[in-house]
């Protein structure tokens, strides 16, 4: 199954993104994890369906009430990344 990477900038972080897209992943079935970086942004490590990847990546452009998403940068990971067998937080 395929993996990417997806880094989300904007007003990201204090907003209840990562909750947002840990209850997105779980509902599409997604293994992985998402986590706050220094920069302000947020890193979304995915593996799943490519048409589940596809549904989460339009959610992670709408983002939670709060949240201001600016932009959303995608890129394939190599498949023998060791990810978790749910979706984390981190």
């Amino acid at each position: 199954m395929p993996a990417v990477r997806f880094l989300v900038r904007g007003r990201v972080q204090g907003v209840g993104y990562r909750w947002f897209v840990w209850r997105e992943a779980e509902r599409l079935a997604l293994r992985g994890s998402v986590r706050n970086l220094p920069d302000g942004s947020v890193e979304v490590i995915a593996q799943g369906v490519e048409e589940a990847l596809e549904r989460l990546e339009r959610a992670l452009a709408r983002g939670p009430s709060g949240a201001r998403v600016d932009r959303v940068e995608r890129a394939e990971v190599p498949h023998d990344m060791k990810l978790a067998n749910d979706f984390e937080i981190n």
